[in-house]
């Protein structure tokens, strides 16, 4: 999983909103420090789930990590302003987006992980014209 974000980070671009879906457990947050990580961010990289989310200053821009599992309601976004997050500079990664649609914007990429026998099975769709660039890049680095 680490390697899957690492390899995400290499085909991005400034911009993204990232959605990562998946049961608890199926390793969102470890696909996002792969990220995170390949980003330049040395540190310690913990899942958001009580402070909603974690931004990091790196290199290329900040991103904002995400994880709205204990969202009550998608209305609370709108209190903690949610919206100055996303930004043509920024890259946010947002796990369990699916409590606060209504109010987050579409996904340029939404990496579904599933599981399958004792592993994980990554799909990638992309939302936006961004999201295919990206994902065009990441099938030619595949390759």
């Amino acid at each position: 999983m680490v390697e899957a974000g690492a390899a995400l980070a290499r085909a991005a671009a400034p911009g993204l909103v990232i959605f990562l879906e998946g049961e608890l457990g199926m390793g969102k947050t470890t696909l996002a420090r792969g990220y995170i990580r390949h980003c330049g961010h040395d540190g310690a990289v913990k899942s958001p789930t009580y402070t909603l989310v974690e931004p990091y200053t790196l290199p290329a821009g900040t991103l904002y990590h995400f994880d709205l599992y204990r969202l009550g309601d998608a209305e609370e976004l709108e209190f903690m302003g949610i919206r100055d997050y996303f930004g043509e500079n920024s890259v946010c990664l947002v796990e369990w987006a699916e409590r606060g649609l209504g109010v987050l914007p579409v996904a340029d990429i939404v990496v579904s992980i599933t599981r399958e026998d004792s592993g994980r099975r990554l799909s990638l769709s992309a939302g936006t014209d961004q999201g295919k660039s990206v994902l065009q890049r990441l099938q030619q680095r595949q390759k």
